[in-house]
């Protein structure tokens, strides 16, 4: 899922006053802090690296110079933590990326630890901070004994101290964010096939499967009957006709719901056509597109419309709906509108969340709006991408 957006740089601390307010405090705290912490960073850094650089000729070397490196993240992550609570500078989580990659393997894993910028910038970061720990140190301790400049000096050495953690500690750029959001989604894509799957076992599992095994059984105990009592087993065999053509129909409404052959063959039109001539309110359904996107999006702006148009037929009480789909510039955009009750929302327990969530998997966009007493209109958007 996407990651909160970085909060603007002037929620920190107001401007500073010749007052002692809690935030010259946090600041002279931050201060006085930053040399023990600065010779504990220090130290793990320099030791880290020789020790990975020396040993990088052995088996172990650059196994411990990875790990050393995720060490360094997460010391990242506590001066970011500090900086956050007394400093006021909120900054967003770099993507843990090095780390994400553990479960494709050793050498995934050992590959993208060694060339993690994260990682590097947060070890650059504690060792070029020893030298500025000892001056804010010192500094600070003299400006104590020198009051009225206190306010002042804290906020000088403060503001070097934010930019630090801005220029280092923060993502690189918008990259990084877009990398977590990605491994997000991934997992959403995931899990979605994983239950679509599983739907379609138990459909089949269910369904087919068991009506084609009671076929089966019913085809046996004709053939035991076909000499003793003709008329019985012709009756069987009848019974068992509808039975092939019952499951010939489910077979056809399972395959309709992985992909449907009209979609295939005639495009979203005729597709969306298909879908509204099924429910149970009238619908309108408009398509203007210059051509057909690709497969996966036509996909899922079908399916996207045969949700929607389910939860009218089941929940909204309206008399008519609409569907409109249009092209604008590299989008697709579909409109589904009815004028039933409204009142439907992202957590209604109609499925909206997940819709969301699968078009948002593909750098899609999902709205709703359903004020109580309607209309409803859902707007789906979706990348426009050319068939190959």
């Amino acid at each position: 899922m996407t990651m909160s957006p970085q909060v603007p740089d002037h929620d920190g601390p107001p401007p500073v006053r010749f007052a002692f307010d809690r935030w010259t405090w946090k600041e002279v705290a931050h201060l006085l802090a930053n040399l023990p912490i600065t010779i504990v960073g220090f130290v793990y850094t320099v030791v880290m690296l020789a020790v990975g650089a020396g040993l990088a000729v052995t088996v172990v070397g650059l196994p411990l110079l990875a790990g050393g490196l995720q060490g360094s993240r997460l010391l990242g992550r506590a001066e970011r933590g500090r900086a956050r609570a007394l400093l006021g500078v909120r900054i967003d989580e770099p993507s843990a990326m090095a780390r994400g990659r553990r479960e494709h393997g050793f050498f995934a894993w050992l590959w993208s630890s060694l060339k993690d910028p994260v990682a590097w910038r947060a070890a650059l970061y504690s060792l070029i901070r020893l030298p500025w720990g000892v001056v804010t140190f010192a500094v600070t301790l003299v400006s104590l004994v020198l009051w009225p400049a206190l306010p002042y000096t804290a906020r000088l050495m403060g503001n070097a101290d934010r930019g630090m953690v801005r220029g280092l500690l923060s993502p690189s750029d918008d990259l990084e964010r877009r990398i977590a959001e990605l491994e997000s989604d991934r997992g959403v894509v995931v899990d979605t096939a994983a239950a679509d799957l599983r739907r379609i076992e138990r459909d089949l599992h269910d369904g087919a499967q068991a009506r084609l095994v009671a076929l089966a059984m019913g085809l046996g105990l004709a053939k035991e009957k076909l000499t003793d009592d003709p008329e019985a087993a012709a009756k069987m065999v009848d019974e068992a006709h509808g039975e092939v053509k019952v499951a010939l129909q489910e077979l056809r409404d399972l395959a309709r719901g992985i992909h449907p052959a009209v979609l295939t063959d005639r495009g979203l039109d005729a597709a969306l056509s298909a879908i509204a001539s099924r429910c149970t309110v009238p619908v309108t359904v408009a398509v203007d597109l210059p051509g057909r996107p690709a497969q996966a999006i036509e996909g899922i702006a079908y399916f996207t419309v045969s949700e929607l148009l389910q939860n009218v037929s089941k929940h909204s009480g309206a008399r008519t709906a609409s569907v409109d789909v249009w092209r604008q510039d590299d989008r697709l955009l579909i409109q589904v509108g009815d004028d039933g009750r409204g009142g439907a929302s992202m957590d209604g327990g109609t499925g909206m969340s997940g819709l969301a969530e699968r078009l948002d998997a593909v750098d899609g966009l999902f709205v709703v709006d359903s004020p109580v007493g309607g209309p409803t209109t859902v707007t789906a958007e979706l990348p426009w991408r050319d068939t190959p």
